[in-house]
């Protein structure tokens, strides 16, 4: 009897070896099923529900992957931004940008919660807004990658769902607007209203806008001066402007401008 009963628990066994075997191939965190949590048994005999350690994870993959953010930038950040040579307006905007990034917690509500990285191009604007993205994600913050060029050609591209790309921009928990102004010398009427729509929302709101635009701020305001200004004061503790072709951050060896 007792050797029948010993040869059913090793059978037992080997099924749930072959199970759990089976479950680490079938989900990616096989400890909770991908169910981001698991039941616990507690001292009073009640169970309970516990997060498990893949939540947060998780959820830092959902950001990235709707963030809209290439797997290569996804690369960029403060430390493989290069310094070592580069003048000292570069240093600079390397300097507001670490330390707009450690004080953004503190300053996430206030009017005053952006930075606009502006002027030259190639002087690394890109690069350090993206380092931003990146380590505000990884901290569990979303943000919504909107380069300006190929943001609104898929805007024009798709007109029937307009209005929710715009509430999705509008609402966005940090809104990185790359390039601004890019390419044409004046931005299209079409451009101007939905930019004025998503901007103005951000400034009622206090939803904080990364920026960066090979315009400075009194060509931002001669475009169109209600967006400049909403621009100008939601980035005023965080504004840098570049210019000088002896800035260029890719002439010197630099990444991603």
């Amino acid at each position: 009897m007792f050797h029948q009963l010993r040869s059913r628990m090793v059978g037992q066994a080997g099924s749930t070896n072959l199970e759990d075997q089976a479950d680490q191939k079938k989900f990616d965190c096989p400890r909770c099923k991908d169910k981001e949590g698991y039941l616990v048994s507690g001292d009073d005999g009640y169970e309970y529900w516990r997060y498990c350690e893949c939540r947060e994870r998780r959820k830092i993959e959902r950001l990235f992957k709707s963030s809209h953010i290439t797997p290569a930038f996804q690369k960029l950040g403060f430390k493989n931004f290069r310094l070592d040579g580069m003048p000292q307006p570069i240093v600079d905007a390397y300097n507001c940008a670490v330390t707009y990034y450690r004080n953004f917690q503190d300053n996430r509500e206030s009017r005053h919660n952006s930075i606009a990285l502006l002027g030259e191009p190639g002087a690394g604007k890109t690069h350090l807004l993206m380092a931003v993205s990146n380590c505000l994600i990884s901290q569990g913050v979303g943000v919504t990658y909107f380069p300006w060029v190929e943001g609104f050609n898929e805007l024009k591209d798709n007109l029937d769902h307009l209005d929710d790309r715009i509430q999705k921009l509008q609402n966005a928990p940090v809104l990185f607007i790359d390039d601004l102004y890019k390419g044409r010398a004046k931005p299209t009427e079409f451009q101007l209203e939905q930019l004025f729509a998503i901007v103005n929302f951000r400034y009622l709101n206090n939803l904080p806008l990364l920026v960066s635009s090979e315009r400075e701020v009194d060509e931002l305001c001669k475009i169109d001066k209600a967006i400049g200004s909403r621009i100008y004061e939601m980035a005023r503790d965080y504004t840098v402007i570049l210019n000088g072709m002896e800035l260029n951050y890719r002439i010197h060896g630099g990444a991603t401008g």
